[in-house]
């Protein structure tokens, strides 16, 4: 029961997530470092991989895909997180305070991770 509730707002999660880059990019391409290339198009693809990996997960024979998938994106979003925190933790007009961008960084990224681990096994 726990797993199918799990696998169910990790799709929601995750589809959401990436029609959010289309609906807000500023909020994500401020995130950007410059030196990664073009925000608009890292932001794109960006939402074009949480959206297809909402979609691999709702299939069991491509959910570990997802998962793996997942994975290998929470990682490559570590330089955003980090970039955020030296920005002193303002983007898209949305200031936070100095916590909240390292406990993102910190508890939330390594427990997104573990969800995605968790799907691909599942």
């Amino acid at each position: 029961m726990w797993k199918k509730i799990s696998l169910i707002l990790f799709i929601i999660f995750y589809g959401f997530a990436g029609v959010n880059h289309f609906l807000n990019p500023e909020t994500y391409e401020e995130v950007i470092p410059n030196w990664l290339g073009d925000a608009g198009v890292i932001n794109i693809l960006a939402g074009v991989v949480e959206i297809a990996v909402a979609v691999l997960a709702i299939f069991k024979p491509t959910r570990k895909y997802a998962g793996w998938i997942t994975i290998a994106m929470l990682l490559a979003f570590v330089i955003s997180h980090v970039y955020f925190i030296q920005l002193g933790h303002c983007a898209g007009g949305v200031c936070l305070d100095p916590w909240v961008g390292w406990v993102r960084l910190v508890v939330i990224h390594p427990l997104l991770i573990y969800w995605a681990y968790a799907i691909s096994k599942s």
